[in-house]
């Protein structure tokens, strides 16, 4: 009973201290409230790069050829050897004999084409197709290397995949996540800071009440807690503005857009539960560092 009245005074304090600074706690949570919209900003943006990324990952694909003239046994050697590269994703692995890409080609050209007629007329020992393997990878920053490592099997004649959308692509949007990570850390940063500085003059605002509470024998703990509970208000107070901005906003630009970023470039996460959970992540960027914020003012101010 004592620890709940305890903490519920402080509670008190803490929205008493809110209002008695009001212009101190509104600057705070403007600029927290300005941090978190920029946070948002660039958490939808990583966030949508970095799906786009993973669905080239998902629909990027090697296709190995093999030597017409390969043997079963040589087909299922090379077979082994692949599923023996860490990169490559056994269970997705497509096997295609001539037998099987001939009837393809025959279903997917009309009987009154030629080349249907040419497939038609083909037969097992003349056929001129080159046996497939159909390949997806674990990680596309290695796909490079796994191609090359496939070019140098016996009886592989040839490897293809979108060498331009991996030599161009992937590394420009590899650098963009990096980007938009920095860009966050150094806003959760700021974020600290402003809060520690409003903290800060609070804390010499009521330096006399401090004090008084030091010499009747008040323990840290109880001096501390309505500071960090101001804090985790400020936060949870400036992260409502950008929550409202961000599942208002981008369901709008969702549908402005068209789902579909840069052209038909870069399809967009649908806004439900994608809105939820960056909302929830700034609400806990926003509570957590007015929090440590609070904390590590006191603590390194007052010295208790």
């Amino acid at each position: 009973m004592k620890g709940i009245r305890i903490f519920t005074r402080n509670l008190s304090n803490a929205f008493k201290s809110i209002f008695r600074n009001f212009s101190l706690s509104i600057a705070s949570i403007i600029c927290t409230t300005i941090t978190l919209v920029i946070v948002s900003l660039a958490m939808i943006f990583s966030a949508n790069v970095n799906n786009f990324t993973k669905d080239i990952e998902n629909t990027l694909t090697i296709l190995v050829f093999v030597d017409k003239n390969a043997t079963d046994e040589e087909i299922n050697s090379i077979k082994s050897k692949i599923l023996e590269i860490k990169n490559i994703k056994s269970d997705e692995l497509i096997y295609k004999d001539k037998e099987t890409l001939r009837e393809e080609i025959m279903k997917n050209n009309g009987e009154d084409s030629s080349l249907y007629t040419i497939m038609k007329n083909l037969t097992p020992e003349a056929n001129f197709l080159e046996t497939e393997f159909i390949l997806s990878v674990k990680d596309i920053a290695d796909l490079k290397d796994t191609a090359n490592t496939l070019k140098k099997i016996d009886k592989v004649t040839n490897v293809k995949y979108s060498e331009d959308v991996v030599d161009n692509m992937i590394p420009v949007f590899d650098v963009v996540k990096k980007v938009t990570l920095v860009i966050i850390i150094g806003l959760v940063i700021v974020t600290i800071f402003l809060i520690c500085n409003t903290i800060k003059l609070t804390i010499f605002a009521r330096k006399s009440e401090i004090e008084i509470m030091r010499l009747v024998g008040t323990s840290n703990f109880v001096i501390k807690l309505p500071f960090v509970i101001e804090g985790f208000f400020l936060g949870i107070i400036g992260s409502i503005v950008p929550i409202i901005a961000t599942i208002w906003g981008y369901a709008i630009a969702f549908d402005k857009l068209e789902g579909y970023l840069f052209t038909n470039f870069i399809k967009m996460i649908d806004p439900l539960p994608f809105t939820i959970y960056v909302s929830g992540a700034l609400i806990l960027i926003g509570s957590i560092v007015g929090m440590f914020g609070s904390y590590a003012t006191v603590r390194k101010y007052l010295k208790i």
